[in-house]
């Protein structure tokens, strides 16, 4: 056995087919074959069976496939270490994120990868959960960042960062000056201005007023809103209080806008995840990329 065989195996697998693992790796389909039945002789079992139009795997090639999975995917996470530190890694990432992600977290830390990694580039589409899974399971996107996990048969998901949801208020509002803690029974008589329902942000606060015993549907919600961008000018001018994560207000918080208040007896935490099809191998740049992105949490 030897890793070249492990990869042909893996790539028959995913494909489902001698043809199509050929053609993507680049070899004559009697070469693939070959090296198959090398594999199966090594291991004195079939691993495949071909009775059908379509490959299909034995019980011995379904415990095998985790196995080569791995020693694949750790093979290029080495050969991204060892390419990182001779400083020479390339390629091109596609990710997706959504909102929050995408446009308040991301921005900042494209930067020092960028420098660190110059030779990998990067394009990043902003959008929400359901199309990111369309676009990751269409091969589309490497991977994409979510706010909230999700669950689908076709894929894995990984904390990847960690953020925390604050009460954010307009300047001049009766909470913005106080000085003893604030308990949520006391920020929930107040009126709300949200994201839409089905939003991560959302459902991160309700989640945890549900954990509480509070019923969501309690909030005095006046606004509803499709942009945090959007939720903000409406806190700014007044209209009501909300729950967003940290992030998404340090412009605003800086020039005094709003203000973010710690709430005394509930913490809003939540981590960031990243989505892949389960399938899947990631390049090395998306390898590199989310290694960077565990490093931040540190």
């Amino acid at each position: 056995m030897n890793f070249h065989q492990l990869h042909i195996f893996y790539t028959v697998a995913e494909r489902g087919s001698f043809s199509a693992a050929a053609q993507a790796l680049h070899m004559s389909q009697p070469a693939v074959t070959m090296q198959i039945q090398a594999l199966e002789e090594h291991f004195g079992t079939k691993l495949l069976n071909r009775s059908t139009k379509r490959i299909e795997l034995s019980e011995a090639g379904r415990i095998l496939l985790p196995y080569a999975r791995k020693i694949l995917e750790l093979s290029r996470e080495t050969d991204a270490a060892m390419a990182a530190f001779s400083n020479m890694l390339l390629g091109r990432l596609q990710l997706g994120a959504s909102l929050t992600i995408g446009e308040y977290v991301l921005p900042r830390l494209l930067g020092p990868f960028g420098r660190a990694y110059p030779d990998i580039s990067i394009m990043l589409k902003v959008m929400n959960t359901s199309q990111i899974l369309e676009e990751i399971a269409g091969h589309q996107l490497n991977f994409g960042l979510i706010e909230a996990p999700v669950e689908h048969p076709d894929m894995v998901l990984e904390p990847v960062m960690e953020d925390e949801l604050m009460l954010i208020v307009p300047s001049g509002h009766p909470l913005a000056e106080r000085l003893d803690p604030i308990e949520l029974s006391e920020v929930l008589t107040y009126p709300f201005v949200l994201r839409e329902k089905g939003s991560g942000t959302r459902k991160v606060m309700e989640d945890v007023l549900i954990e509480r015993g509070i019923d969501p549907g309690a909030i005095r919600t006046v606004m509803e809103l499709g942009s945090t961008g959007a939720v903000k000018s409406a806190v700014e001018e007044g209209l009501g209080i909300t729950m967003l994560s940290t992030s998404t207000v340090k412009h605003e918080t800086a020039l005094g806008l709003v203000k973010m208040i710690d709430i005394a007896d509930a913490s809003f935490k939540r981590n960031f995840y990243a989505i892949q099809l389960r399938s899947a191998l990631l390049p090395m740049s998306a390898t590199t990329f989310l290694t960077y992105l565990k490093e931040q949490r540190q």
